[in-house]
């Protein structure tokens, strides 16, 4: 991107830097965020948590009302609906 034609350039890598100052980890930029962490999908209780974890983020961000609605959700197959892709049920 520093060395593209990308016309939101300096933009996008003022943001990057912005997000690097804050952690310690980071010496120019930041791209993702340092919070997240792998876990072992130990139970289907649990893993059925994460899903449903998952799946309510577009409902918390305010994006839709019904997690079935965001079109880029595995959670419109478990709700019987057409999803953009196929997927296997946990």
């Amino acid at each position: 991107m520093q060395e593209d034609s990308e016309s939101r350039r300096e933009w996008m890598l003022n943001r990057f830097a912005f997000a690097a100052r804050k952690h310690t980890r980071n010496s120019t930029y930041q791209l993702w965020t340092h919070e997240n962490h792998a876990v072992i999908l130990t139970t289907p209780v649990f893993t059925q948590q994460k899903l449903n974890y998952i799946h309510l983020n577009p409902v918390r961000a305010g994006l839709v009302e019904k997690s079935e609605d965001y079109l880029y959700s595995s959670a419109r197959n478990y709700a019987g609906l057409r999803g953009l892709i196929e997927i296997d049920f946990v």
